[in-house]
């Protein structure tokens, strides 16, 4: 899989596991074959792309970039919506299991609950450094937030924590 100018940063396969996508320093996201052509390239970010992911239907894709937004794409690279609205990077970008919301995390210590339309729903604010990785629980209900502060935190979907887990050293 080669046509990126830079690093590669996030890799995600399709649900069909038919195409892959993946986001680079050089602020484009790609869509391949597993014959490792370039099927599209995503081009919008001013930034490089920090995550990459597909909706659970397969038919969108969401990227995060350091340029401080997220991007909803359909398969052809037409951008679809912008979330923005933070004064800081995105570190990752999540659909819901239910594919009608999302969450992307930021380097201001937070994360964000989204519709689809570009309406923020919650911020999860509580964790005391950069929030690197979250993902929903299985039914959609749960959200999982870890940081650099060395702690996971479990938030209810209205952005109460409801247990932070402690113990790791770095």
């Amino acid at each position: 899989f080669k046509g990126h100018k830079n690093w590669v940063t996030s890799v995600y396969f399709s649900p069909d596991g038919k195409t892959i996508l993946t986001g680079s320093y050089d602020n484009t996201a790609r869509l391949w074959d597993l014959q490792g052509n370039v099927l599209q390239v995503f081009k919008g970010h001013k930034d490089w792309i920090t995550s990459v992911s597909f909706s659970p239907d397969g038919k969108t894709i969401l990227t995060g970039s350091h340029d401080k937004t997220a991007r909803l794409w359909d398969l052809r690279g037409n951008c679809l919506q912008i979330f923005k609205g933070h004064n800081d990077g995105v570190t990752s970008a999540v659909f819901s299991p239910d594919n009608k919301t999302i969450l992307i995390d930021y380097t201001d210590k937070t994360a964000c609950f989204w519709d689809l339309q570009g309406n923020i729903l919650q911020e999860f604010k509580g964790h005391e450094s950069i929030v690197v990785s979250a993902d929903f629980s299985p039914n959609g209900k749960f959200i999982l937030t870890g940081s650099y502060d060395k702690t996971v935190r479990l938030w209810d979907l209205q952005g109460n924590c409801l247990q932070v887990f402690k113990g790791h050293d770095n």
